[in-house]
């Protein structure tokens, strides 16, 4: 009877979602060229890597991404939280098994959710740079003043 209450009690403080798919998430990042410097922000401590690469943030993190290297201009990719049909699945488990508390602990952690896009791919672009300005042409020499007229 003891053992039967524990079980009961540990489905009831965890979220289905938490259980079964964590409360953090792999994200891959490249980029074309390779090399690029990823600075992820949203993580409890700023996270820089050069791809390809990738970092593993908590699923109810509001992460951004900025790409930058040296010739290209810099890019900023925010990344959306989405639900997403597993994640769904052990979400609406809460209702068999965990209850009220379940989904509370489910919405808490963001294990239901996951970020989009995933993996993060950009293309940069190369810096504008300012063009020298074009040479002037010469002016043709003045002509001289035709004699004896």
């Amino acid at each position: 009877m003891r053992s039967l209450g524990i079980v009961a009690l540990s489905v009831m403080l965890g979220g289905c979602a938490s259980v079964t798919r964590g409360t953090t998430e792999n994200i891959s990042i490249s980029s074309t060229p390779s090399g690029v410097e990823a600075v992820v922000s949203g993580m409890e401590v700023p996270t820089t890597c050069t791809t390809p690469c990738s970092v593993v943030v908590k699923r109810n993190a509001d992460i951004s991404i900025t790409f930058q290297k040296e010739g290209y201009e810099p890019q900023i990719v925010p990344l959306s939280r989405d639900v997403q049909t597993s994640g769904a699945a052990g979400f609406a488990g809460n209702l068999l098994l965990g209850g009220v508390v379940g989904m509370g602990v489910d919405a808490a952690t963001g294990a239901a959710t996951d970020h989009k896009p995933n993996p993060v791919i950009v293309t940069m672009q190369p810096s504008v740079r300012a063009r020298p300005a074009a040479p002037k042409k010469p002016r043709p020499p003045a002509a001289a003043p035709e004699a004896g007229t």
